[in-house]
Parts: structure tokens; sequence; C-alpha cells
């Protein structure tokens, strides 16, 4: 047999004043609804709980009994609550993002650090891959990707530089011995080392852009990887000198900065957008979530 919330509490706090003018200054209620709300608890059980006069209020057996049960029981439920009401003002949880490879490589780590240091309650849980799937779904808080338009529910945040750019590379050795490209469609003359998601399809075509005309060229090469875990095959056969590599600038910026990779057609090199957290807009937004929102903002 189920009762109401708000009616148990009405009759226990009826009952610890003794009558409902009392009982209204305490719990914020007028008296009237206090006293409709214990009619309709009893209505509801079938038991009277009260004995009411002109002067005083006073539990029945009955009531009495369930007094004795009830307010522990409501006190817990207050407890209970109070521990969540510590989540909103001093956020702790898991944070649970999904995000891509290269996001897990290249923008998280300049935000993870400070933000762990900030949330010491938080645990954060990140789960990489590069196939796009159901955030919410997957038990997700929020994901990242780099594309803005998402489904009508989602709600994207910037995250990250705002602006990256694909960088086309090989190694010195392996462009003195078959040339430098001058323009994208040379590419096409020489071994080029591609990536494929995990939905099959390939990275190519390779896009260029320079003074407003776009170049796509469908490269071939002696060597497929696969996008996300075989990346650092990819980069590390491209520094042996196996083939010319089309990547994130960032993730190779380290080979170029010691001369282990140098730039092919800069010139041409295409920025694109930065990457977006999108998290569903049809639900309270956790309190770790909203945390990192907050942080990822300033």
């Amino acid at each position: 047999m189920k009762a109401d919330l708000a009616d148990l509490n009405a009759f226990l706090a009826v009952a610890q004043a003794r009558g409902f003018r009392d009982a209204a200054r305490t719990a914020g209620a007028s008296a009237s609804t206090l006293s409709e709300a214990v009619r309709r608890l009893e209505a509801h059980l079938g038991v009277r709980l009260l004995h009411r006069t002109t002067r005083s209020v006073t539990p029945t057996e009955a009531g009495t009994r369930l007094i004795e049960r009830l307010a522990p029981a409501l006190g817990e439920v207050e407890a209970a609550l109070e521990v969540v009401d510590r989540f909103r003002h001093r956020p702790a949880g898991t944070l649970r993002l999904n995000v891509p490879i290269s996001a897990a490589r290249l923008v998280l780590p300049a935000i993870l650090p400070g933000f762990l240091a900030a949330f010491p309650d938080i645990q954060v849980e990140i789960v990489a891959e590069d196939g796009f799937v159901d955030m919410v779904a997957a038990g997700c808080d929020a994901g990242i990707r780099y594309d803005e338009r998402l489904e009508q529910d989602m709600i994207a945040v910037p995250i990250g530089p705002r602006v990256q750019r694909f960088a086309t590379v090989a190694a010195p050795a392996y462009l003195d011995a078959h040339g430098r490209p001058g323009h994208p469609r040379d590419l096409l003359d020489h071994a080029c080392l591609r990536g494929r998601f995990a939905s099959g399809a390939m990275t190519s075509p390779w896009e260029f852009e320079r003074a407003g005309e776009i170049v796509r060229v469908e490269p071939q090469g002696p060597l497929v990887a696969s996008v996300g875990g075989a990346i650092e095959l990819l980069v590390d056969v491209a520094v042996a000198g196996g083939g010319i590599l089309h990547l994130f600038e960032d993730w190779v910026r380290p080979c170029l900065e010691r001369g282990a990779l140098e730039p092919v057609l800069e010139d041409w090199w295409q920025p694109f957008s930065g990457p977006f957290l999108y998290y569903s807009g049809r639900r309270l937004v956790p309190p770790p979530l909203r945390a990192f929102l907050d942080f990822i903002k300033q």
C-alpha cells in the first residue's frame, strides 16, 4: 500500500506540533493544506490517525504506531537528500567522456590536469574510440567530436584549440630520394601512408587549400592502418622513410621540431574548426559535467 510522501510528511509535522496551525508555521504551508493532506492519507489508509478537537490534536493508537516507524524513515530520507545536495555544492562523482583518439591525444592533456587538481572529488573516465557512437546510450555524460552539426537535443560547447590544420609530412630521406611535391596532384606519384576508420571508410581524399583553391587527391601507397590505435605506426613508418603522411599538425609537431619529419606542401595545409564538447539538453546536467563545462569555459 503506497502513500504519498508529501502526505506522510504533513501528518508527521502535525502530529509532532500537536496542531495544524503550529505545524503550518514550521512547514511553511497553510493549515488547510496540511488538514487536507492528513484527510487524504487517512482515506488512503482506511484508518483514523489523529484525534481532532477545537483545542488539540493527538495521535490515535494507529497514528502513534505510524509515527514510531515513520519518523526514523523520513529522517533517513532527509539525510539521503542532504548527501545528494552536497554534490550540488561540492561536485563529486564520475564524469564519463566519449572522445576520438585524436582528442585524447591532442586536446585533453592540456585540460585534465588542471581540472583534476581543481576538483579532487571527481573521477574522470575516458572512453577513446573513433567510431561515432550514441553517447547517451553508451552511458557517457558527454562526448567530443569535430563537427558542430549535432542532433537536435544536443548542446555543443567549444573545447580546445579553435583552429587546427592537417599537415602533410615525410622524412627528409624519403623526399631526398623521391623528390619534393610542388602541387597536391604530385602526391599521386608518391608512396602515401593512409588511414582507415572503424567504419571501413578511408581517410582519403586528402584535401588541400590555397588562395581559395581546394584540391582533393586520392593518394595510393604501401600501408593502410586503422585510425586511432595504429596512428603511431603510420608516424613511425613515415619517420623511417616509408612514405608521405597526412595527419593532424599537432600530432606530428614533435617530429617536425626535431627534424625527423619535414613539411610537404605547407602553404596548402588546410585549416579546420576545432572540436566541440557535446551533451544532451534533455536532462539535468550532472554536477561533475557542470563543473567540467564551467572549467573549459574559463
